[in-house]
């Protein structure tokens, strides 16, 4: 269990990423090569990720110099996950070569008693050594994540539509309860499950909220305390509800694309985030929204130079369906899991 502790102007100082943080997004995507949990979530972007990697030199390198020092384990070293890759890859990218060669040491001694680390990793105090995991972090960057960019930018897009009306409805405790179903808002403290028992008083530094899209189930936590406080969580949503109709029945009766957009807004977008999500221009996207505000199934508000959309209970209820249950829920997800795990490995 982790034990956030807040003060007062903790409370003030939560801030939500407002993009997808590259290294943190790296880091799980290759925990996801490293298990079948999950796998069912992420089939589609698993298939293609082995078939960029297997037999290459980048799958090599992968297997190499980056699953070594962020294995899928309690711990991996919080130099790889920067607080400056909020503001992009670069920036991120750069803040490792600048790491100071004794907190690396440090980090990858505390990676060799924790999980273990190959030898190599001691070099990694020397500047060229952190060049040459550079080099592979932003060619896997490229090669696997990167091409999956707007997805991530809609699911997050959503969550902070989600989170806003949340802390509409319920200020920032509303925020705080409705994260994660593995997070519990006791005032003043948030408890997370957690891999090790811990407290993390906040101090005044607020904390920094970082949902992620390859992030699957457990939030995670620097393990440095001194270090600027962030919890990386799953993403909420990461699969949009499926029609209470059939396919062709929904787009029967709104047309193929709007019934598209339609689905898409079940998370919220911006008229932007929408046309690159369809493949349409702006105008194009802004012409299908008009449609679905004037049927009643979204709502349109303007903030600063964008304008965001979101789903009235109307839209909502034409993409629900019947729950089919928690039992029928969970037995689904095993099985779709099992089959996953068996069909396919992350034997790159």
């Amino acid at each position: 269990m982790l034990r956030i502790h807040f003060t007062a102007e903790d409370l003030a100082r939560i801030r939500v990423a407002s993009t997808p943080d590259p290294l943190w997004e790296i880091t799980f995507s290759l925990h996801r090569l490293q298990t079948s949990q999950g796998r069912w979530a992420y089939a589609d972007w698993h298939r293609s990720t082995r078939a960029t990697l297997t037999g290459t030199r980048l799958g090599a390198a992968v297997r190499r110099v980056l699953i070594p020092v962020l294995p899928r384990a309690r711990y991996w070293p919080d130099f790889l996950s920067p607080d400056e890759s909020a503001d992009g890859l670069e920036r991120g990218l750069a803040a490792i070569l600048d790491t100071p060669p004794t907190r690396v040491a440090q980090e990858v001694g505390l990676l060799a008693r924790s999980s273990g680390a190959p030898d190599w990793a001691l070099r990694l105090t020397e500047r060229g050594s952190r060049e040459e995991l550079v080099r592979v972090l932003r060619a896997y960057h490229e090669a696997v994540v990167a091409p999956h960019h707007d997805r991530m930018c809609e699911s997050l897009a959503g969550e902070r539509v989600l989170l806003s009306r949340a802390t509409l409805d319920g200020g920032v405790g509303g925020l705080l309860t409705g994260l994660s179903p593995a997070m519990r808002w006791c005032p003043p403290v948030l408890h997370v499950d957690y891999v090790e028992d811990r407290d993390l008083n906040l101090g005044g530094r607020g904390l920094r909220l970082v949902p992620s899209y390859f992030c699957w189930q457990s939030p995670v936590s620097l393990a440095d305390d001194i270090l600027r406080p962030v919890l990386v969580y799953p993403v909420h949503g990461s699969r949009l509800p499926a029609p209470a109709c059939p396919e062709a029945s929904l787009s029967a009766l709104l047309g193929r694309t709007r019934a598209a957009a339609l689905r898409t807004l079940a998370l919220g977008a911006t008229t932007s985030e929408l046309a690159r999500f369809l493949g349409v221009s702006p105008a194009t996207a802004t012409h299908h929204t008009t449609v679905l505000r004037d049927a009643g199934l979204i709502t349109s508000r303007r903030a600063q130079n964008t304008m965001l959309h979101a789903l009235t209970p109307l839209g909502a209820a034409m993409l629900r369906r019947p729950s089919p249950g928690p039992r029928a829920e969970r037995d689904a997800e095993k099985g779709a899991e099992k089959g996953s795990a068996t069909a396919v490995r992350s034997d790159f």
